[in-house]
């Protein structure tokens, strides 16, 4: 009888464990759609502007970047491309600079150009001429460093 007692309690204990847990479901990831991109499309000067566009992400096609106003331009047969990205401040401007420093060709390396704080070097075989000015990164694409820089200059006073 006590061994019949005994083998009921065991079955009354054996009824009160839980059912093994099973794993969590991990929820769907949802795309993260990127920042709204501010236009500033009509910065660019208009002289041989042939399209001016806001890109929503990764200006320039560099995955470190974000979305950016975007010029292109043919002025008596040399084309080439303006873009402005305005970033949250000005240490995050400095930053993405770094980043697009990295991103260019290491051969030659890019050259520093200290009267804009900027680099001068190649990105997918095109010139490049790129500087960071208040919390705005902005440069001239397909043209010497001759040819960009006063073209630079004259977009970074159109940058405040």
């Amino acid at each position: 009888m006590k061994i019949a007692l005994i083998g009921v309690a065991l079955l009354a204990l054996a009824g009160c464990s839980s059912a093994p847990e099973t794993p969590p479901t991990p929820a769907p990831t949802a795309k993260t759609e990127p920042a709204p991109v501010k236009n500033h499309t009509s910065l660019f000067d208009d002289a041989g502007k042939i399209n001016a566009t806001v890109v929503p992400d990764h200006i320039l096609g560099m995955q470190t970047l974000p979305g950016g106003s975007y010029a292109e331009y043919d002025l008596k047969g040399v084309k080439y491309q303006e873009f402005i990205v305005d970033t949250d401040s000005n240490s995050q401007a400095a930053d993405e600079l770094v980043d697009m420093k990295h991103e260019m060709a290491k051969d030659p390396a890019p050259e520093y150009l200290s009267h804009i704080g900027g680099y001068f070097g190649t990105y997918q075989g095109k010139p490049l001429y790129v500087y960071a000015k208040l919390h705005y990164l902005a440069g001239v694409v397909g043209l010497p460093e001759d040819k960009a820089d006063p073209l630079a200059i004259k977009l970074a006073a159109n940058l405040f």
